[in-house]
């Protein structure tokens, strides 16, 4: 398959999507993802995001978005209405994560969500040195980081149990985004971030 041009964890995500199906994308930003899977899996696209400036860019790539909030309208689509529903590196800026996962179990039943791990050693180095966690996956300094909830692996998977949710496949990528092999106790401590298929 072809995917130049497209991000590295975007990539793996492309290749999570079955052909054909339908796909909503939650946070899509300028929908790089999305017209991927419209021109080289088939599928049939719509895309949610809130910036105004990404939801211009998406338009101009010809994909089907709406300029919404993803906590106020996730709740507005169909029962079933889509094959995969999309979540990639938004979990932890959402106001109302396990609202979201549970409406994503509704409109489809398979589910992608990609997260940074702030459970990374260099996290927990910066914190011991008294400083807020700054990495490839956590741009951002303190006073203007979008993220609002910070999870570990541990943490994340405790959740999506907590929330009725099934781990399907579990890809960790290290702080290059290079796929590994790891425990969950290693993943904890060295990953950058992972990704999740996750089923009802």
């Amino acid at each position: 398959m072809n995917h130049i041009g497209l991000r590295q964890d975007l990539q793996l995500l492309a290749e999570l999507v079955p052909n054909d199906s339908r796909v909503l994308d939650l946070g899509c930003g300028p929908g790089d993802l999305l017209v991927h899977l419209r021109d080289h899996h088939g599928c049939r696209i719509t895309g949610v995001e809130i910036d105004p400036d990404a939801v211009l860019q998406a338009i101009w790539a010809g994909v089907p978005v709406l300029e919404r909030d993803v906590d106020d309208h996730v709740g507005h689509f169909g029962t079933d209405s889509y094959d995969v529903v999309i979540l990639s590196k938004t979990l932890q800026v959402i106001g109302q994560p396990a609202e979201v996962l549970g409406q994503m179990s509704r409109i489809a039943p398979t589910m992608i969500v990609s997260v940074p791990n702030f459970g990374l050693w260099r996290h927990r180095l910066r914190l011991l040195r008294g400083r807020m966690p700054m990495s490839r996956e956590l741009p951002y300094a303190w006073y203007n980081t979008p993220n609002i909830h910070h999870a570990t692996i541990v943490d994340l998977e405790d959740f999506f149990a907590d929330v009725g949710l099934r781990i399907k496949r579990r890809i960790i990528l290290d702080e290059q985004g290079r796929q590994r092999d790891w425990s969950t106790k290693v993943a904890n401590l060295r990953a950058g971030s992972a990704v999740y298929e996750l089923t009802r």
